[in-house]
Parts: C-alpha cells; sequence; structure tokens
C-alpha cells in the first residue's frame, strides 16, 4: 500500500472522528472528505495523488484566497452602496489582512488537524491563515460557491465585518507612518541591522529615525516585523499629530 494511502485509511480507521470534526466546524456534512484531508496536509510529508500531482493545501491556499476576496468584495459592495473603488479594496484588504486570517486560524484551532513531518512549533505564524485559506478552498471544491459563501458569512461577516470598525483599524503601521512622514516633508529612515545575540533563532534590531532622531525601536525574527513593531511603536508616541493630519 502506498505512503499516501496508509496515511488516510489510518485516519479513516478512527471512527470519522476528522469527518466530525469537520462537520462541527463547518455546520455542514461534507460530501467529499478528501478535499479536507488535502487542506491539513503540509507539503513535508511528499504525499502525490496517483497521477503524480502533490497532494498538500497549497494550491488550496489560492483557491481560498480568491473566494475570501470575491465574497467579502460582494458583501462591502452591496453594503457600502457610496464607497468607491479605493475605499472598497482598503476595506476588503483588511478583512483579509494575514493578520485576521491568522486570528480566524488560530480561533478554529487548526493546527491541531494538520499531518506533517515536521514538529509544528516549527511553523511559522502565517500557518493559521494558510490553513483557513485552504480549508475555504476545499470547500468550494466539495459544495460549490453557495456553501462557501455561507461558511465566509458565518466565521468571517458576521462576527468580524463591522464598518465602523474597519475604517478605524489600521493594517500597516509603517505604510501610516510614512504616508504622515511624506505629507509633512520628514525625513524618515528605517535602520536594520542582525540582532541575534544569545538566540538561536537569528534576530533583527531597527531603529526608526524621524527628521535625523532616533523616534522608536523594535527586534524581531524579520526584517518586516521589526519595521512595523519600530512603526507601530513611533505611531503612538506621534499619534496625536498624525490625527490631526
Amino acid at each position: 500500500m502506498s505512503a499516501f494511502k496508509k496515511i488516510f485509511k489510518s485516519r479513516s480507521d478512527k471512527d470519522g472522528i476528522f469527518f466530525m470534526r469537520m462537520r462541527s466546524i463547518l455546520g455542514f456534512k461534507p460530501k467529499d472528505i478528501v478535499h479536507y484531508e488535502k487542506a491539513f496536509t503540509h507539503r513535508s510529508l511528499g504525499l502525490k495523488k496517483e497521477d503524480g500531482n502533490p497532494f498538500n493545501y497549497e494550491r488550496l491556499e489560492f483557491l481560498g484566497d480568491a473566494m475570501l476576496g470575491a465574497v467579502i468584495a460582494a458583501h462591502l459592495f452591496n453594503e457600502v452602496q457610496g464607497g468607491n473603488e479605493g475605499y472598497l479594496t482598503k476595506m476588503r484588504s483588511k478583512v483579509v489582512s494575514r493578520k485576521h486570517l491568522n486570528e480566524l486560524g488560530r480561533e478554529l484551532n487548526l493546527l491541531r488537524y494538520v499531518r506533517a513531518s515536521i514538529p509544528k512549533e516549527h511553523f511559522g505564524v502565517n500557518i493559521h491563515g494558510n490553513l483557513f485559506e485552504a480549508l475555504v478552498g476545499a470547500i468550494y471544491l466539495d459544495r460549490g460557491y453557495v456553501y462557501c459563501r455561507k461558511f465566509i458569512n458565518k466565521r468571517v461577516i458576521e462576527p468580524y465585518v463591522d464598518i465602523e470598525k474597519l475604517e478605524g483599524r489600521i493594517i500597516s503601521y509603517k505604510s501610516v507612518l510614512i504616508e504622515w512622514c511624506q505629507k509633512e516633508k520628514k525625513v524618515f529612515k528605517f535602520d536594520v541591522y542582525e540582532d541575534t545575540g544569545q538566540d538561536t533563532i537569528k534576530h533583527f534590531g531597527v531603529k526608526l529615525h524621524i527628521d535625523g532622531k532616533i523616534v522608536a525601536k523594535a527586534r524581531a525574527t524579520s526584517k518586516k516585523k521589526a519595521e512595523e513593531i519600530a512603526a507601530k511603536r513611533a505611531f503612538y508616541a506621534f499619534q496625536h499629530d498624525i490625527e490631526k493630519v
């Protein structure tokens, strides 16, 4: 028996536990459980279907991302009649931001269903959002657009899409700070450097300069994260001035 068949035979032998858990998350019965098996299969297992194509959730992420964007866009289009293209695009980005998708994945505790050959603590933080997107993609393949829309309405739109709150939500403090600096003719610079110290994992430090003065410092496991943390700290330091613009 192939590794592919062995893995999923072992799961199906568990009295349909995976099926029942998926049913609980979805709110309806899956028709073809294989789509959901795929949504929680990590590429580290190296599984392939009988036709030789990879069996993991990465392509489902792409599909789920597209479906989320389409359903959210349709909702905003109908709800905000006076919103122009730029406004609607901005609002949709806030709903499907990586941070929010990660929160949704954590809320459903999707990580516990993943099958992989590497320890789960080695996954990056975005694994939660990736799994949520893959799950949406699996729903679309299994039950079509209507069920996909129902799931997104239940798990995303009804509990989290509040137009007034979205208007005040900041996706990127770095973008907000840069825009403010540019409007106010301020010179800014993110000075990034390696700052490993005693850590086993590489870290990066950043000093944020505005008009020649260091206004915030931060440290994280990636340059992007360190810059965003520093920008957030600077935002709150200058919040009164930024919000006046």
